[in-house]
């Protein structure tokens, strides 16, 4: 996948988690009273925030990205659907640990990645 992409996938991520952060801490209680279901909503954001962030700085490394891409799809996605409907979502319990696997191998690829690597450039805008 190529650095513009990954730009993009980031840049909609984040917009994406201010939006759905704003939506857990207004309109979702509205819905759901029980306030662990609301912290994970909370967290799933905030992973999907920064983690998003992160995908900006690291667009020049594929590997990082990519693995920071399928990690906040499967961790902050699964606890949103859980969180929303958790009998409907079940199924997708297994996938948050999943995705957070997927985080951490995103930041060990940026830790082992080699100082020269396009990876310790910052993008250009």
């Amino acid at each position: 996948m190529s650095t513009s992409l990954f730009w993009k996938v980031g840049a909609i991520y984040g917009a994406a988690a201010v939006g759905l952060g704003a939506f857990g801490a207004h309109g979702l209680k509205k819905r759901i009273s029980d306030p662990n279901k609301i912290a994970s909503w909370s967290t799933a954001a905030h992973y999907q925030l920064v983690h998003s962030a992160v995908i900006l700085v690291a667009s020049h490394h594929p590997v990082a990205s990519a693995l920071f891409t399928a990690g906040m799809t499967m961790f902050s996605g699964s606890i949103y659907a859980l969180t929303l409907d958790t009998e409907r979502f079940r199924f997708l319990g297994p996938v948050t640990p999943v995705g957070g696997l997927f985080l951490i191998a995103g930041w060990l690829a940026l830790a082992f990645a080699s100082k020269g690597s396009a990876v310790a450039r910052f993008p250009r805008f």
